[in-house]
């Protein structure tokens, strides 16, 4: 009769407690990767939040800020833990995220409030 080693599952509850932490730590790390996408959409919701209550520009200002956001930590955060914010190659998600985000701040500050916020 062989013996099991130590490594080896004893049970079949073993095997099954292990294999559910492993599902943990694969869920966790999922949640880990999609952090800066998640804190590029609160800034998003900011802005939605000012556009609803009649504050444009500052909704227009934050909405891009939250594209220059979303450039800065694609740019610096490695490709296998930048979750949702990678769309195509860094490069080019950095330049369109940084154009779109730049024109969008240059909108809201060259347009005349006409006494407005």
């Amino acid at each position: 009769m062989a013996r099991a080693s130590a490594t080896e599952p004893t049970t079949p509850d073993n095997g099954r407690a292990r294999a559910r932490r492993l599902h943990r730590v694969r869920q966790l790390r999922w949640v880990v990767v999609q952090l800066p996408f998640l804190a590029v959409m609160t800034v998003v919701i900011v802005a939605a939040i000012f556009l609803i209550v009649d504050r444009w520009r500052r909704g227009a200002f934050v909405f891009g800020s939250a594209a220059l956001l979303a450039a800065l930590l694609r740019a610096l955060i490695p490709t296998s833990r930048v979750g949702l914010l990678e769309v195509r190659g860094r490069f080019a998600d950095v330049v369109a995220m940084t154009l779109a985000g730049v024109a969008i701040l240059w909108l809201a500050t060259s347009i005349d409030p006409l006494g407005t916020d």
